[in-house]
């Protein structure tokens, strides 16, 4: 009779008969697999009609789940498409359109021991009291320096990856919030580590610049639902326009931006480089490990970058729309924590930024929602894995290439209310490489 055991983030299997998972592993005289692959072992010996004991598996009881969630009509086809897909897979649905709720969902409906993944403590916080409502049960919490298992916890993905030798065989489903993180090189072992055969990953925002998104379907399974912003726009979220407004640089930015733009721009063609994807930066960066020339165009770059994305062009320019946007919740955000405080100290509103205590965010946060403040500015701690409350009115001073950021931060301004039409307001600086950087997160 074959043996399966679970030691330490992955499966030791014992008896003459290997499978296409495992290695053979002198130590311990037996083949060894990843903890991923338990569901799979499993199916290949039914299948084979090979006898086995299963010691894998050590979830902790769970009582019956009971919850309240209702799901939309889209909702509900994520759902179904999960389950369609043999429990595993990728949702993709735009910030505030209620991924959340879908997880509650599946939780509820499989009633087994669940592992929900977040990138951050904020997360950990909002997904512990969406758990704690749903079903009125301890929740458990690994992370933020606790640790308490139970049928039902939250973990950051740090602290998953961390308890991954002890946790790996306690959980028959894992949720993966901002599944996009999780194929980073450390956070992708949690996936191959931990034995549960069900897997949710929920995003805004799949692929990845790095190309890294590609390793979801084997670490979670493939994108089985996926719907845009456009299409729920107005029944579900708000409606908005989008718009752009270009200043230009004052005389002394626009010299000392030329100035460091020209050292970047001519260290290129002398060295005859062209930069046209990531990547190509990548091996541009690289190269300033070992070329000081190169060093140097690169610091000079990015002293241009910031004169571009803090000009005090676009403080005024946004001083006029915080006059005539005067009634409306404002978001304001910007790349660089330096133009947080500046604008925070100029127009006399909240900042928060990742030296924000948790406890201050929350008063801001909370003060927002009730009126206290009409507007915040943030650098980028608000674009994921925080519950900002409802805003009307969005800001971009400055921010990087990336359309995760864009599609995150126009979220933030989507969540429905009775007459609402949300704006997003990006504010230029003409003749720059700004102008390249907001094409590109529009792509």
């Amino acid at each position: 009779m074959i043996l399966l055991k679970y030691d330490g983030g992955s499966l030791l299997i014992y008896g003459d008969v290997g499978t296409p998972y495992g290695q053979w592993d002198p130590r311990v005289d037996a083949f060894r697999a990843m903890a991923i692959y338990y569901r799979e072992v499993l199916a290949y010996l039914d299948r084979n009609h090979i006898i086995y004991r299963d010691e894998v598996a050590n979830p902790p009881p769970i009582p019956t789940l009971s919850g309240k969630v209702d799901l939309r009509p889209y909702q509900k086809d994520a759902l179904d498409a999960w389950f369609d897909a043999g429990k595993r897979g990728v949702i993709v649905l735009p910030t505030a359109a209620g991924k959340t709720f879908i997880a509650l969902k599946a939780i509820e409906r499989l009633n087994v021991s669940t592992l929900v993944l977040v990138p951050t403590l904020d997360l950990l916080d909002q997904w512990r009291q969406h758990l704690t409502n749903q079903f009125a049960i301890e929740v458990g919490v690994y992370g933020g320096g606790e640790r308490l298992l139970r049928p039902l916890t939250v973990s950051t993905y740090d602290s998953a990856y961390i308890q991954a030798e002890h946790l790996g065989n306690k959980f028959l489903l894992l949720v993966f919030d901002e599944v996009h993180h999780l194929p980073a090189s450390s956070y992708s072992q949690i996936a191959e580590m931990y034995i549960a055969p069900y897997r949710m990953g929920l995003t805004a925002t799949y692929e990845r610049d790095d190309g890294l998104h590609l390793n979801l379907p084997r670490l979670v399974g493939g994108r089985v639902y996926e719907l845009g912003v456009d299409a729920l726009v107005g029944k579900h979220l708000s409606p908005y326009s989008h718009e752009k407004f270009f200043v230009n640089l004052t005389l002394e930015e626009q010299k000392r931006y030329r100035k460091d733009y020209d050292v970047f721009t001519g260290y290129l063609k002398k060295k005859r480089i062209v930069l046209r994807s990531p990547e190509d930066f990548r091996r541009f960066i690289m190269r300033t490990g070992r070329d000081s020339e190169a060093r140097e165009a690169l610091l000079a770059r990015n002293r241009a970058l910031k004169t571009a994305l803090n000009s005090e062009a676009k403080i005024k320019a946004l001083a006029e729309f915080l006059s005539v946007y005067d009634k409306e919740k404002v978001l304001v955000f910007t790349r660089y924590n330096q133009l947080v405080y500046r604008i925070s100290r100029r127009f006399l509103i909240p900042a928060v930024t990742h030296q924000t205590s948790k406890e201050e965010r929350r008063q801001i946060l909370s003060k927002f929602k009730a009126g206290e403040y009409r507007a915040i500015v943030t650098s980028q701690v608000l674009d994921e894995g925080v519950d900002v409350p409802d805003a009307s009115i969005g800001f971009i001073l400055s921010g990087t290439g990336s359309s995760r950021e864009y599609i995150q931060r126009l979220g933030r301004i989507l969540r429905k209310r009775q007459g609402k039409q949300a704006k997003l307001i990006e504010i230029v600086a003409r003749e720059t490489v700004e102008t390249r950087i907001s094409e590109r997160r529009h792509r």
